[in-house]
């Protein structure tokens, strides 16, 4: 999506701004005090930075704050087309950090965003992870099989996302998925995501990371991330079940979970986007 094509009440647009680094074109948010801690916030496959607005007021008081559309979604765009997996992912935002100069002194990510997270705690000095209904499970049985290589031949033709987007955007259509992750958001949420989703160039980001997608090394991997990690898990979701981060957290040498009622995409829901609860374990 083009900036310029935001809607006016698109959350913190004001705050965002072009980074290039190598082949992507980054959309970052970037606010609170320059000369604060630095959180960086990672949303998951199909959203966007805006799936942050209730977090990010309860964190920028004291923190800087740094949320990237990942490549291919919302406002960033790659020219790097097979650079949508987890690994090259996490190396991508590395090299942002990098070119911000900033080391965070944590990483929160949802859903996937949760998984790019621990790769990045895994590979860099990334001290903590804070991960939000984190998808760290791979499609059961044949699916596991299926879907990913429907992923990748749907990503190959140039004319499905323009379909998805055609026929699958309308704001019911779009309304009633959100809803089957167990979460009910707001009308101007649901906004949002009608907009994402209406734009081809997003879906196509989304159907490139799917396909490219491999938890296998990460999910081997978990026992040698020696680091506070919190997983906050939906007991409501519908997406990623909550059992997903109660099994990853017995695999995490320095694992913190908490299950709290609601659905996938809780932090949309919470008043303070979860933030207090946050920052209660980044401090205590």
């Amino acid at each position: 999506m083009d900036p310029r094509a935001l809607p006016a009440n698109w959350p913190y647009r004001s705050a965002a701004a072009r980074r290039r680094v190598g082949p992507i074109d980054w959309w970052v948010i970037d606010t609170g005090p320059a000369d604060g801690p630095v959180l960086l916030l990672l949303h998951g496959l199909g959203a966007s930075g805006h799936s942050f607005r209730k977090m990010i007021p309860g964190l920028s008081a004291r923190y800087r704050v740094i949320v990237p559309d990942l490549p291919g979604h919302g406002c960033s765009r790659s020219t790097a087309r097979n650079r949508f997996g987890l690994k090259p992912m996490a190396e991508d935002l590395w090299k942002l950090c990098q070119h911000l100069n900033v080391t965070p002194a944590a990483v929160i990510g949802h859903s996937a965003g949760g998984a790019i997270a621990l790769q990045l705690a895994l590979d860099t000095p990334v001290p903590r992870v804070v991960g939000i209904n984190a998808a760290l499970d791979h499609f059961e049985g044949v699916a596991g099989v299926v879907f990913p290589m429907m992923a990748r031949g749907l990503a190959a033709l140039p004319f499905t996302a323009p379909l998805v987007t055609r026929f699958g955007a309308s704001r019911q259509r779009i309304g009633q998925l959100l809803d089957m992750t167990g979460s009910v958001i707001d009308a101007a949420g649901k906004a949002y995501y009608t907009a994402l989703i209406q734009t081809p160039e997003h879906v196509d980001g989304g159907l490139r990371m799917m396909a490219q997608w491999e938890l296998g090394p990460l999910i081997g991997a978990l026992p040698r991330i020696a680091k506070p990690v919190f997983l906050i898990a939906g007991n409501g979701d519908r997406a990623v079940p909550a059992h997903v981060s109660a099994d990853a957290a017995r695999f995490l040498p320095m694992a913190t979970l908490r299950r709290i009622d609601g659905g996938h995409l809780i932090h949309e829901v919470a008043a303070d986007g979860l933030s207090g609860m946050i920052l209660d374990w980044l401090e205590g």
